[in-house]
């Protein structure tokens, strides 16, 4: 089928961010054009004085001594956030040797360049742990940057699947946007307890009507053993959204772990990694991939399958590590038109292996493309284009690596439509905007009937406030959860699941309920219709500082309003009763040490990050009406 012409929104909103970002793209394009020329038509390691050559070897031995030492081959760094607590990234044990090997026989030499921590949030979450999950997006990508400091590589594979983590990797790769960069992931865990039911043990936990010991046989049956977790949160946003902005192997993101295809994929991104680099025909920095066309594949990636809220913090910071200025406004205008493909669970039952065997990311790309929904003119790590990301890998004969066309029908239209027979007409996400200030909403898991929220406030600065009031009936009736102080400059911008059982509790009783936050939900929201990330956040005087317990606020994503109904001359009068924790507070759990990043952080629609501007805007920057 031939492609459509390129829709037209789609073309105007890049050509405006390429309009915007011009400046920012240039300057970032000059500092890799310096980086790239000193590194000339050698391995950049032939640059060094002998001591440091000396340094970098010491350690090597057999070939990949001689190789490191000869400085005629190149250099691959393997940057790993492999740690055996978590599930996504045990697999990440092997991956060193085989990475290795398959660059020694391709001509290369690989070492271990570092280590990235990784938080998991599903073990944080409702801890203070949480408050440091955001920042560690970008202490991953200050470690990429030490890992790459030392002059001694010509490509990285970067291997990391997480929430934060492959941000982090990416940002820290691009700050070396001279180098290639090819991201290598550990696929999912086996499907577990179906999401439905383990959703209906946590509320009944919620409601006092299932013990403990119920709960964690729940948890424990639905994530079982090594692997992501197969729901549709960040972690598997990561790797759709990645592999459409052409930074995986085509078909890498969702082949299981311990299997003969994992290992065939990662020996080959291995491979790639060594064709790609300078001294070579096919050079394909990750500058040259990461460029305003795929950043917009990207966020259409992300709209087409209900994909995680985070992402508008992510790509965001992702962009402007490249130079490139993406905007809410740029989401909200793409999502208008983006038709909603995939329902995964929270968006509903099926989960991502189920969304892989019904046609996965060779579908979603072949159908959009067509559509004339994304760019296909854009480089990759496999090749320029994107037509060879609608081609699935297989191991022919059960041995050889090949790709394949991919199904060009979905095999189960309960979790993949076609573009033309889509679940809904858009992607489901929408910005709000009203005297509350500005926030992000994911709808495509919520009911019409649920969109439209009008009711009194309960206002709150923790979570632990929030299940309080619930566990002492407070909560039984028609509200608006205000959960405030949970911003970035607040206490780094939690992750909140831990309000979704009793918030879910509160509609199954027949109640309107929903949550405004200047916090985070992430991808798991689901049926809640949850206003979050509003900004500016209240630590930084933020209309949301000055609403009172019963003030009523109305939060329609129909019309994308976010509006506290008080009349301006009592808001006028009114100053913020609570505050962020301060210094001397914030502390435990090692957050103590994270207290200059707080203090440094940006505003939510830049991103949430320390390494852009810092300014968010002020109360006085939005009119107070009734």
């Amino acid at each position: 089928m031939p492609h459509q012409p390129m829709n037209p929104v789609v073309a105007e909103v890049t050509e405006r961010i390429a309009a915007r970002s011009a400046s920012a793209r240039q300057a970032y394009l000059r500092r890799v054009e310096a980086a790239a020329r000193a590194a000339a038509d050698r391995p950049t390691r032939a640059g060094l004085g002998c001591s440091n050559l000396a340094h970098g070897f010491a350690a090597c031995a057999g070939p990949d001594r001689d190789a490191v030492k000869a400085v005629s081959v190149p250099g691959v760094a393997i940057v790993s956030a492999y740690n055996d607590m978590l599930s996504a990234h045990q697999p990440f044990q092997d991956y060193p040797a085989w990475i290795k090997a398959a660059v020694r026989a391709h001509g290369g030499v690989a070492q271990f360049a570092g280590g990235v921590p990784a938080m998991c949030d599903g073990i944080t979450q409702g801890r203070a742990g949480m408050e440091l999950s955001l920042f560690s997006r970008e202490v991953i990508a200050m470690a990429t940057g030490i890992a790459l400091a030392h002059d001694m590589f010509d490509a990285t594979l970067l291997l990391g699947v997480c929430d934060k983590i492959v941000p982090g990797l990416l940002i820290g790769a691009l700050a070396f946007g001279h180098l290639p960069a090819i991201l290598v992931p550990a696929g999912p865990m086996a499907s577990g307890l179906p999401n439905a039911l383990k959703a209906k043990v946590r509320q009944a936990f919620a409601e006092g009507q299932a013990s403990r010991e119920d709960l964690l046989a729940a948890e424990s049956a639905s994530y079982h053993s090594p692997g992501t977790c197969t729901f549709y949160g960040t972690a598997n946003s990561n790797q759709l959204v990645v592999e459409v902005m052409g930074l995986h192997l085509p078909g890498a993101s969702f082949v299981p772990p311990g299997t003969p295809l994992r290992k065939a994929l990662t020996e080959a991104a291995a491979r790639r990694a060594v064709e790609i680099t300078a001294l070579g025909p096919e050079y394909t920095p990750i500058s040259a991939v990461v460029d305003e066309k795929s950043v917009v594949n990207g966020v259409i990636a992300l709209l087409a399958t209900g994909g995680s809220t985070n992402h508008t913090l992510h790509l965001v910071a992702i962009a402007a590590a490249a130079g490139i200025q993406l905007t809410w406004d740029d989401f909200a205008d793409l999502s208008a038109v983006v038709p909603l493909m995939a329902r995964v669970y929270p968006n509903g039952t099926a989960d991502i292996n189920h969304f892989a065997a019904a046609g996965g990311v060779q579908f979603l790309v072949g159908e959009l493309l067509d559509a004339g929904l994304l760019h296909g003119d854009v480089s990759t790590v496999a090749g320029p284009g994107l037509d060879r990301y609608r081609q699935e890998p297989v191991l022919d004969g059960g041995t050889e690596l090949v790709w394949r066309d991919g199904v060009r029908a979905s095999g189960d239209l309960d979790v993949l439509r076609p573009v033309a027979e889509p679940f809904a007409a858009d992607g489901g996400l929408r910005m709000l905007a009203g005297n509350l200030g500005r926030a992000v909403i994911k709808v495509s898991a919520v009911a019409p009937e649920h969109r439209v929220v009008q009711a009194p406030a309960a206002v709150f600065t923790s979570q632990e406030a929030v299940d309080a009031a619930f566990q002492a009936g407070e909560l039984d009736r028609d509200v608006v959860i205000v959960l405030r102080q949970q911003g970035p400059r607040a206490n780094g911008m939690p992750e909140l699941h831990a309000l979704t059982p009793a918030m879910s509790a509160i509609m199954s009783r027949g109640h309107q309920v929903a949550l405004v936050t200047d916090g985070r939900m992430s991808g798991a929201s689901g049926k809640i219709p949850a206003a979050i990330h509003c900004t500016p956040e209240a630590a930084a005087g933020g209309p949301i500082a000055l609403v009172h317990s019963g003030d009523l606020i109305r939060v329609d994503a129909t019309t994308g309003r976010l509006d506290l109904l008080v009349d301006a001359d009592v808001l006028a009068a009114r100053t913020p009763t609570d505050a962020p924790a301060d210094d001397l507070s914030w502390t435990g759990t090692g957050r103590e040490l994270f207290a200059a990043l707080r203090r440094s952080v940006g505003p939510a629609d830049h991103g949430a990050s320390v390494f852009g501007p810092a300014s968010a805007p002020s109360a006085e920057d939005f009119e107070f009406s009734a």
